[in-house]
């Protein structure tokens, strides 16, 4: 505590403050919270699998666009790799920027490099959706004009979203209009993740619709089936990151604040396997579709109703 006794003299200083904990083992500090000491080796972690999910990824479309068979590797097969791509780096950026904080107390520049990656994470996964939902190189070749709009309305939506989560993680609640930006990053993830669904439900309405017109039973009963599996798998994942993976956090003890990120990161690797799996390039075998379409028309008949 320092205070002038001598109003008339001014007095300057550079102070410096260290708020750490001590390693109990080794006796040396740690500046990350007691919470979050696990963080750096769970995004290590995660980008090794990441990271070989990549190369697996780019592995087999390579080998499926080299095949004998018609196996079409469109461009969306591009973009999803560059979303792992991008989603691997933003992992190991997390990684070093927890590990220098950890045993510096600074992330030495590795924060800037998480942000701009996280934004282009969101930029890819948010695009990569909408253009599977809205069926684009499976359905068809192009967008329509309602379906670019939906792009329009995601990313500037997306821009806000990250610059409010830099806020957020920067700044603290003693911050002025710390709590603004909260509701700001809360309402534009809200409006981001009801725009991605759209399109979806467009996919579905219009296969139903085909169904009853075009005669190709099985292959629309296969492609009305995976869609409407991608609505609910979407809808799930985007629940349980945004409010069920909080929830439990908040539930848990301060020691195990590192349990919240485990579980979002589980959650996305978990959807992305789903949507890699399912629209990964595939074979077309046309001497199977006269037996499917008899088979399909039957069962297309009971689908009623989404």
């Amino acid at each position: 505590m320092f205070g002038n006794c001598q109003p008339e003299f001014e007095i300057s200083m550079h102070v410096h403050t260290e708020m750490y904990n001590i390693e109990e083992s080794s006796g040396e500090k740690v500046y990350l919270p007691v919470g979050q000491t696990l963080l750096p080796y769970l995004y290590l972690g995660f980008f090794s699998i990441y990271a070989s999910f990549t190369l697996f990824w780019a592995f087999l479309c390579f080998c499926k666009q080299r095949s004998q068979y018609a196996v079409v590797v469109g461009k969306i097969h591009l973009i999803m790799a560059a979303l792992l791509l991008v989603k691997s780096l933003k992992l190991i950026c997390a990684a070093e920027d927890k590990l220098h904080v950890s045993t510096t107390g600074s992330p030495h520049g590795w924060d800037v490099a998480f942000y701009a990656f996280g934004f282009l994470k969101g930029i890819m996964l948010f695009t990569v959706i909408v253009l599977i939902g809205t069926g684009w190189s499976f359905l068809k070749p192009y967008l329509h004009e309602r379906e670019k709009n939906v792009l329009m309305v995601v990313f500037p939506l997306q821009v806000l979203e990250n610059i409010a989560n830099v806020v957020i993680d920067e700044t603290g609640p003693a911050t002025k209009d710390w709590v603004a930006w909260n509701q700001i990053f809360l309402l534009m993830d809200i409006l981001c993740c009801f725009a991605v669904l759209m399109p979806i439900m467009w996919s579905i309405k219009s296969l139903r619709e085909a169904s009853k017109n075009d005669g190709k039973a099985a292959r629309n009963l296969e492609k009305l089936t995976l869609f409407r599996q991608f609505y609910l798998v979407l809808v799930v994942y985007l629940y349980f990151t945004r409010v069920a993976a909080t929830a439990i956090g908040s539930v848990m003890g301060y020691r195990f604040e590192w349990v919240r990120y485990f579980l979002g990161e589980a959650a996305s690797l978990v959807f992305y396997g789903f949507v890699f799996y399912n629209f990964q390039p595939v074979e077309k075998n046309p001497y199977f579709r006269v037996e499917e379409e008899e088979v399909g028309g039957q069962l297309l008949a009971k689908v009623e109703s989404f």
